[in-house]
């Protein structure tokens, strides 16, 4: 296991959308993937950890590998996301049955393990479960960016309003990743 400050969080991108209001997140979630994606390979180049932290959806009997295979075979953004995201095998990934990446599960033991104290929190959706995920990292003083091209919501206001509250109540980051040259803003 490679110890590192940093690591980045893939929120809920492994995802077949097939929920109420699914197909409109599905295409706001379209043109954040080649963001994570550059992204992702940048922390890989780092060595440093990448970890998916997804819904389970209430497959209470599957497992993280299942979703990614379902995504792959499915059509359209699903299986987009899953040609462009799938992870490999040094990626770590957590199944959480709530919208934080930290409630109830191995998470928080994974980042200590890890030396993580800095957290890029990409994904989907912006309004929920990214904010909810970034509301607990900070409450565990993680330092936090949440790129701005990089996590989408239902609508824009729902994106803006999370992001406004990345920087204003949790002090994090917001900054664009093509005006970071590092793996964490400065």
């Amino acid at each position: 296991m490679t110890r590192h400050a940093q690591a980045l969080l893939i929120v809920d991108m492994i995802n077949l959308f097939d929920y109420a209001d699914g197909g409109r997140l599905a295409r706001r979630t379209a043109p954040i993937i080649g963001s994570i994606q550059d992204l992702r390979e940048r922390y890989d180049a780092a060595g440093a950890p990448v970890v998916y932290v997804n819904d389970n959806f209430s497959q209470w009997q599957g497992n993280f590998a299942d979703l990614v295979a379902r995504c792959a075979r499915a059509v359209g953004v699903p299986a987009r996301i899953a040609a462009a995201l799938a992870p490999k095998r040094s990626h770590y990934h957590i199944l959480k049955p709530k919208h934080s990446g930290f409630l109830c599960t191995a998470l928080p033991v994974l980042l200590a393990k890890l030396g993580t104290r800095q957290l890029a929190i990409t994904g989907i959706a912006a309004d929920s479960c990214v904010l909810a995920t970034a509301q607990d990292a900070n409450m565990r003083e993680f330092g936090l960016w949440v790129p701005a091209d990089c996590v989408a919501s239902r609508t824009d206001a729902g994106t803006t309003a999370a992001l406004s509250l990345v920087r204003g109540a949790l002090g994090g980051a917001t900054t664009r990743t093509v005006r970071c040259s590092g793996l964490f803003p400065g």
